[in-house]
Order: structure tokens, then sequence, then C-alpha cells
């Protein structure tokens, strides 16, 4: 008698294959810079398939991807950045660094990335990723001559926006780790410990209120986690 081992094949095969199948799925993301900034038109490159998405106007997108799979994020003037995915990721939020200099700034409004170039021009970054804090003695050391526009005063103050008033003052603010602080906490704070400073200007800064007026200075420190 011969042996049937057909449907047992097929029955394998299915199995296999609809197994296959249940492990890809579709993930939704957007992605920003500045936190809040969308970038529109940024690609993003599903590893196991090479498949390559746009973001759209929102600065949103959709994917197919694999259980386990790395997607990488790019756009020009912009940091590329990698993201690893598991099972149970269903929405990814990317928050790419613009590279340090002027011509960054140019491709990212130039080629359309992002939308309001004004407001992209309201900020400037610098991460402990971009240059070496720990080579700097102090944080005034660090900050001078690093953003354009920006002055440290005899007093310690950080000017942004240019000397408003003889009698009111012109110092901007500074927030520590989502906290508004006095500026002489400038004086204490040591480089090596910081992992990013932004500095928003213009219209970006009224989210502070009143004591954003002259530009803020927002600083964030490492964390235990962090290198």
């Amino acid at each position: 008698m011969k042996t049937r081992i057909f449907p047992v094949f097929f029955a394998l095969f299915c199995f296999v294959t609809v197994n296959s199948f249940a492990q890809q799925r579709f993930i939704q993301g957007i992605v920003t810079t500045f936190d809040s900034i969308t970038i529109v038109g940024a690609e993003v490159m599903v590893k196991s398939s090479k498949e390559i998405v746009k973001t759209d106007s929102l600065g949103q997108f959709k994917v197919k991807v694999d259980g386990k799979d790395k997607l990488k994020i790019s756009a020009k003037g912009f940091i590329n950045q990698n993201v690893k995915l598991d099972e149970k990721t269903k929405l990814v939020a990317v928050n790419l660094k613009l590279k340090a200099g002027e011509k960054a700034r140019e491709y990212a409004i130039g080629y359309g990335y992002v939308k309001d170039g004004e407001r992209l021009n309201a900020l400037a970054q610098m991460t402990s990723d971009d240059v070496d804090f720990s080579q700097y003695t102090s944080m005034y050391d660090l900050m001078r001559g690093r953003f354009a526009g920006v002055q440290i005063q005899s007093n310690g103050d950080i000017i942004i926006r240019g000397i408003n008033s003889i009698n009111l003052s012109s110092a901007a603010l500074i927030v520590v780790d989502g906290v508004q602080v006095d500026g002489s906490v400038m004086s204490t704070l040591v480089p090596s410990q910081v992992k990013s400073i932004n500095v928003i200007k213009d219209g970006s800064a009224a989210i502070y209120g009143a004591r954003g007026a002259n530009g803020v200075v927002v600083i964030e420190t490492k964390k235990g986690t962090d290198d």
C-alpha cells in the first residue's frame, strides 16, 4: 500500500504560510523635529522588505513590517535614525535631530521637509552627540559662539533677542528638565552632565507665556540610562 504524504505536507505548508503571514502587520508612526515640528516627505525604510514610504503632510506614515523588524528614517539635513520594533509595537514616534550648521536648515526648508520655515529658524539645538560637552569648563563657554545671535553678558545673563529695555531684564528664561529656574543655575551646571540645549526665540517661545518674551534656553540633563 502506498503511503499518502501529500495531505500531511500540504497541511504543514499551510501552517507555515499562515504563521508567516500572521507575523506581518501594519504599524503607524509620525516623524517630527524639535519634538513638535512635523517633517513632510521623510523616507521610512523597512529593513526586512526594503520598502520605502514617505511621511505625509502631517508627518505620518503607515508600513507593513515583520514581527521584529527595523525602520530607518532619513531626510536631507537631518541625522538618520534607526528604530527597533517588537511584536507589540503599534505606533512609532520619531524625533529627528537637525544636523549642525545653517546648510542643514536650508535643506530642511528648501526640500519642503518643514513647512513652517519661520518656526524652524526660531529654534536652535545642540546635543552631546554633536559636540563633546565635557571639553568645556562652564555652560557659558559651551554656549558662547555656538548659537547665532545669542550673547552672554558679564553678569551671566543670556541674551537671545537683543536688549529690549534699559530698565527691564532682557535675560532669556532658563528651563532645566522641564522646570523654570533662576539664571544663576547656569553657573552650577556641569557641561558633561548636559544632554541637549535648545534655544527658542520669537513666536515659538510664546508657549512659555510672558516670561518667554526674551527667548528661552531649554536644557536637558543626562539621566542614569544615558551614556
